[in-house]
């Protein structure tokens, strides 16, 4: 596959979601992917990791669109609880107003352009810029101007209010919002994978709640090589995580051959969402008290036995774009974009609302240890990434495809699993995923202008 990228023809104009003001035409300028993803095919080029121009065009067609993962609605218990995150590299804030409804806003004044809050998370009436002073309402409304009289008889305090995202919504606990005022809905957008995550997220009508807080850490790497990885790649577990196992392993030796040598399947989305699981004869949870605890006839009567043999107890999964999960632990975190070369990683620990204290906590610890910042599986895929992306900028490595060929052609429908699965070991979900990224970097947002 050659890596070419040839310039799009059109240059796109944008307007900010407030519609406010619109940037001159030709200072933006989209790039055809086509050549770059060879989805069919299995192969991919190298400079969609590494080509800044492309990064920013990422950040105008792949995140803004997208239904992109803000918080958990347990951190928000009373009006004015709120949390600052980012869509993309845009910072918002997501906050609790006092009719109880779940918004967010960009996290910039509407005045010289600074954060109106800077805190992480906790509990206010309203976010006041510390520059000159503007403050906002929790419907973000402009509600306190210093000097006011200095301003033109024109200035109306209800024209420069915090720009709204406009939709936010949930699912099963899970807050999504988009940029997109023509967005379908995020239970449309999810498709067949609410299916997988309703094995981590509907155990019983108590839903989940988020304990231990929010870890943050940064790694080097672009956010497509986390993100694909969890959507599709089990293929790394028995060579990337072998110490790991080793360590797991209850006679402290090589893994067992049922842990290597596992089967299952890999679920691929249109969308790109995908999700990758071992089907067990025996299931459990890794962390001993929490499996303990489980009570699995109550799981099946509830969710089937195709989910509690499959996703419920192990693998891994993605949202397109940037939202992972790992069932086994309660893990779900956002691959925040910092440029081509660098991810923030936000990662929270959920558990069953209904489950006594000491299993939550058993759980938060077994996060931890494994996938958290320290932890001894997190560790190995960082260093996998950081060595992918470390190399990726020579002028002749950058030329040369990556193979992801692994299960093409075994896509189908299996009668048990809903959608479209592959085998455990396969690059199908991984191909998907580039598809999907692929058709949004090619096709106009809804902020760009027609070109004709």
């Amino acid at each position: 596959m050659t890596s070419t990228i040839e310039p799009a023809t059109s240059r796109a104009a944008t307007t900010a979601p407030s519609g406010a003001l619109r940037r001159p035409d030709g200072l933006i300028r989209n790039l055809d992917v086509a050549g770059l993803v060879d989805a069919e095919g299995g192969l991919l080029d190298r400079a969609i990791f590494t080509d800044e121009q492309l990064y920013r065009q990422e950040l105008r067609r792949v995140f803004a669109p997208s239904w992109l993962f803000l918080a958990h609605t347990h951190q928000f218990q009373k009006p004015g609880d709120f949390f600052t995150t980012y869509m993309g590299e845009d910072p918002v804030i997501v906050t609790m107003n006092k009719d109880r409804e779940i918004k967010a806003f960009l996290n910039s004044c509407r005045h010289r352009g600074a954060r109106v809050c800077r805190a992480d998370s906790g509990r206010t009436k309203n976010f006041t810029c510390t520059y000159h002073g503007w403050a906002y309402d929790l419907q973000g409304g402009l509600v306190s101007v210093p000097n006011q009289d200095g301003y033109p008889e024109s200035f109306r305090r209800e024209d420069w209010g915090l720009v709204e995202v406009p939709h936010v919504e949930t699912y099963k606990g899970l807050i999504f919002g988009t940029w997109n005022p023509e967005s379908v809905s995020l239970r449309e957008s999810l498709g067949d994978m609410a299916w997988y995550m309703d094995a981590m997220l509907d155990h019983d009508d108590e839903g989940t709640e988020v304990i231990g807080g929010v870890h943050k850490w940064v790694l080097d790497g672009n956010w497509k090589l986390a993100a694909e990885q969890f959507a599709t790649d089990w293929y790394h577990v028995n060579m990337s995580h072998a110490s790991a196992l080793q360590v797991m392993s209850p006679t402290g030796k090589k893994p067992k051959d049922e842990i290597v040598h596992r089967t299952g399947r890999q679920y691929v989305d249109p969308n790109g969402h995908g999700a990758g699981f071992p089907v067990h004869p025996k299931n459990r949870f890794d962390a001993p008290t929490v499996h303990e605890h489980v009570d699995y006839d109550a799981l099946r009567e509830r969710l089937g036995d195709a989910r509690v043999d499959g996703p419920l107890t192990n693998g891994h999964a993605t949202v397109f774009p940037n939202f992972s999960y790992l069932p086994v632990n309660g893990s779900i975190r956002i691959w925040h974009p910092k440029g081509p070369n660098q991810i923030e990683v936000w990662a929270w620990t959920i558990v069953d609302r209904s489950w006594p204290d000491e299993v939550k906590e058993a759980q938060r610890r077994y996060n931890l240890r494994t996938f958290g910042p320290s932890g001894i599986f997190e560790q190995d895929d960082g260093e996998n990434w950081s060595e992918c992306q470390s190399i990726a900028h020579g002028f002749i490595t950058n030329g040369v495809a990556l193979n992801y060929q692994m299960g093409i052609d075994s896509e189908r429908e299996d009668g048990r699993f809903p959608g479209v699965t592959s085998e455990l070991y396969s690059d199908a979900a991984g191909r998907a995923f580039y598809a999907r990224w692929r058709t949004l970097m090619n096709t106009p947002a809804w902020h760009e202008e027609d070109p004709s």
